[in-house]
């Protein structure tokens, strides 16, 4: 018989999140690392507008919801103000790179000692499905029914990677939740990023490419495979800047 896994006591209630999206593996990870790292309490979230608002209604820990976009500019004067708290900003792609571009850019460029984790789903997720700065070219959204003009809007945006070349962050990775694999690695991204903050090594940033069914038009299995055969080529995943300790190990 197959050992039950705990389910982590920082998770009190089902998460409401569509049938389908990847926000509750993440959160479960985000519990489990917290726990393994006995910082259960000793944590706070900024957390942002959007899908990954619904973190408050599962998760026993202090935190604040932030005005739009605004979660590492809050998380940058808690951590000022409370050095040994360790702080986790829990945003979308649309929060933290389109609304909150600006935020986000100061605290990796600063260094600040925090760990941020964003989900790319490529879209708004809550606000109606509208196009995000990592909409894919010709991805069709509410506001790009024909499909993405990445000449007019731009090319989709790789902030891990642009943080990790040329910013003195502590630690850039991209995960995602397509597979027991792919979660297992993920969890071991998470437990980097806190760690890093844990030593006071800086600004960490764990992404996470994660399904978005109902936006998407797609039923959960077929938006796990658009993840595969079309996100990940655009967004390869893995280590973009590894911990210092661990490129010396």
């Amino acid at each position: 018989m197959a050992k039950e896994r705990k389910v982590p006591a920082l998770i009190d209630n089902p998460m409401s999140f569509c049938a389908g999206c990847g926000h509750g593996i993440v959160i479960r990870l985000v519990a489990e690392c917290i726990e393994e790292l006995n910082q259960q309490d000793n944590i706070i979230f900024p957390i942002g507008v959007g899908c990954s608002s619904l973190l408050g209604g599962g998760m026993v820990a202090d935190r604040l919801h932030c005005p739009h976009g605004r979660a590492a500019s809050v998380a940058t004067g808690m951590k000022r103000v409370t050095p040994d708290t360790t702080i986790i900003t829990y945003q979308g792609d649309g929060d933290a790179y389109n609304i909150g571009i600006s935020e986000s850019l100061n605290a990796a460029y600063r260094n600040e000692n925090i760990t941020v984790i964003t989900i790319n789903n490529t879209n708004f997720g809550m606000t109606g499905g509208q196009m995000s700065w990592t909409s894919l070219p010709d991805q069709k959204t509410t506001t790009s029914p024909k499909g993405r003009d990445s000449g007019a809007t731009g090319l989709p945006f790789r902030f891990p990677e642009m943080v990790a070349g040329q910013f003195d962050v502590a630690y850039a990775a991209r995960g995602t939740v397509t597979s027991p694999k792919n979660v297992n690695k993920l969890k071991k991204y998470i437990k980097n990023g806190l760690e890093a903050q844990i030593n006071g090594e800086g600004y960490s940033i764990i992404e996470v490419l994660s399904p978005c069914p109902t936006n998407w038009g797609l039923n959960p299995v077929k938006a796990m495979e658009q993840i595969e055969e079309q996100l990940i080529p655009y967004y390869p995943l893995g280590v973009f800047k590894n911990r210092k300790e661990k490129q010396d190990a």
